[in-house]
């Protein structure tokens, strides 16, 4: 009996650093995640503040709220504050600044969840940096790109990815006619470029844009499966190029198929509404699709 203690001892140590090792190797690969005091209906739903460019970030923190959102995605180059023409919000703000900025968002119980859209991500490894800085200082999740589709690029973003823990999604603009080049708009070359590279490397799912470019917006969310790291979400008013965007639930997307594809997929990140029409005067409509997704997720428990 005299040696039980120090086994118990010695099994439980092992036990518990087990634990820890076990631990740390799946916090590898868990960037941030969005608590859930700022979801509604059980989704992170609020805005991309490009829905309010006419206005500076914290007006459009102050509309977001007003409509009943909890997060936000902000866009880089946007005016910061309403009395002040020359501050823009992006990568590289002081540290100042960047307090301010989250001052605001705690004041009106909202978080940050996403950054971008940043275009020909990749080719800087320095610029690269700097926005995956920002996004750690504002504890983002997640930051939107449109990246340079060269290895070297795509590398560069993997490594970055797992040194800084937030995940990185692709963004798709719609088909150009005159541009056969620009590919991003299909969701199977989205996938082709993130299928063998890191669990947080995806896809921002701009469903207006696939619209707008003839596909179906669930077809192409089940195309990316697994790889839906954010969302950009539109209802069209019509399913052609020039449809704009409309209420939730009156227009062409299909917004309750998304939402249980969404449930069905296990969907963790942030859906930013984006919302491209009626600019001056958009918080009811705003508020009226996040006042749809609260009612038809409440009525699916």
């Amino acid at each position: 009996m005299k040696h039980t203690l120090p086994i118990v001892a010695r099994v439980s140590g092992l036990i518990t650093l087990a634990a820890c090792l076990f631990a740390g190797a799946c916090s590898a690969h868990a960037a941030a995640t969005i608590p859930d005091e700022y979801k509604v209906g059980g989704l992170a739903i609020g805005c991309q503040s490009y829905t309010f460019n006419r206005f500076s970030a914290f007006e459009a923190i102050e509309k977001t709220a007003a409509a009943g959102g909890r997060v936000i995605e902000f866009y880089p180059g946007q005016r910061l504050k309403a009395d002040d023409q020359k501050t823009k919000l992006e990568q590289g703000m002081s540290d100042e600044l960047i307090a301010e900025l989250k001052q605001k968002l705690q004041k009106h119980q909202m978080m940050a969840v996403n950054f971008g859209v940043v275009g020909n991500f990749g080719r800087d490894e320095a610029a690269a940096r700097k926005v995956f800085e920002f996004a750690k200082k504002m504890g983002m999740p997640a930051i939107t790109i449109e990246p340079d589709s060269t290895e070297a690029a795509l590398d560069l973003i993997d490594k970055l990815i797992k040194e800084y823990d937030i995940k990185v999604a692709i963004h798709n603009h719609p088909r150009r006619e005159k541009d056969p080049n620009y590919k991003l708009w299909d969701p199977n070359y989205v996938l082709s470029l993130v299928k063998s590279r890191d669990s947080r490397f995806g896809a921002c799912a701009d469903i207006g844009h696939f619209v707008r470019s003839g596909i179906k917006p669930i077809d192409a969310l089940k195309t990316l499966k697994g790889r839906v790291i954010s969302m950009h979400m539109k209802d069209l008013h019509e399913f052609k190029p020039g449809g704009h965007d409309a209420p939730f639930g009156t227009g062409v997307s299909d917004i309750p198929a998304v939402i249980d594809e969404l449930k069905r997929q296990q969907f963790t990140g942030n859906i930013s509404i984006e919302y491209e029409y009626n600019w001056d005067h958009s918080v009811p409509d705003v508020a009226q699709c996040i006042g749809f997704v609260r009612g038809y997720t409440s009525g699916r428990h």
